[in-house]
């Protein structure tokens, strides 16, 4: 990775198609918190990024390079930053499609990771931490009685965070998105900020 040691940089991943949407509104609250730390945001509808899994992905993940170039680009962009930030709305208890379809592509073989039968799994991502601020419209009550919060933290945490060698963050819901009261909702906003923004303020530089 390529890190600038005296301004390391976090950067802020959305996936939301309405640019005034809640989920718009904590990244750009968090950018904001982080500061002066680098920040950049990736809004990924905006972008127009495309989420497909194309058979030139499929050559790429199986040769471990001669990647897509929109997938270098975005390989260059994680190559600066120290820490990952994914602003998601929950779908269907998950990340939505295009967020999902990012990772898919970008966190691929020969750069998040090499695999291969004879010296099987080798994580690379070792000196990126990734944090969580998924937004749920739910409460936090039907998520603890369905396990809906640790089937999601297992399937992103475990299943990619710690599958591609990356550090685990902060991880910081915010239940309820859609309730009528605003102030409920800011005061949900205001604490996942700080418990996200604190982690990657004290988080150690990358050895």
């Amino acid at each position: 990775m390529n890190i600038d040691d005296n301004n390391p940089l976090t950067l802020l991943v959305t996936a939301h198609p309405d640019p005034s949407s809640l989920t718009h509104h904590v990244a750009t609250r968090l950018a904001s918190a982080l500061r002066p730390r680098a920040v950049e945001v990736a809004d990924l509808h905006r972008e127009q990024f495309d989420p497909r899994f194309t058979p030139a992905d499929r050559r790429a993940y199986h040769e471990g390079g001669n990647y897509p170039p929109d997938i270098a680009r975005e390989h260059r962009r994680l190559d600066r930053a120290t820490d990952l930030v994914l602003i998601f709305p929950v779908y269907w208890w998950s990340m939505p499609a295009l967020l999902k379809g990012w990772i898919d592509r970008v966190f691929v073989n020969g750069w998040a990771f090499e695999y291969s039968a004879a010296s099987g799994l080798r994580p690379r991502l070792q000196r990126l931490t990734t944090h969580l601020l998924p937004i749920a419209g739910a409460d936090s009550g039907a998520y603890e009685r369905h396990g809906y919060e640790q089937a999601l933290r297992t399937q992103i945490e475990h299943g990619i965070i710690d599958y591609v060698g990356s550090r685990r963050g902060a991880t910081a819901f915010i239940h309820e998105s859609e309730q009528p009261s605003p102030e409920g909702t800011a005061a949900s906003v205001e604490r996942a900020v700080r418990v996200v923004s604190e982690a990657v303020q004290t988080d150690p530089p990358p050895a």
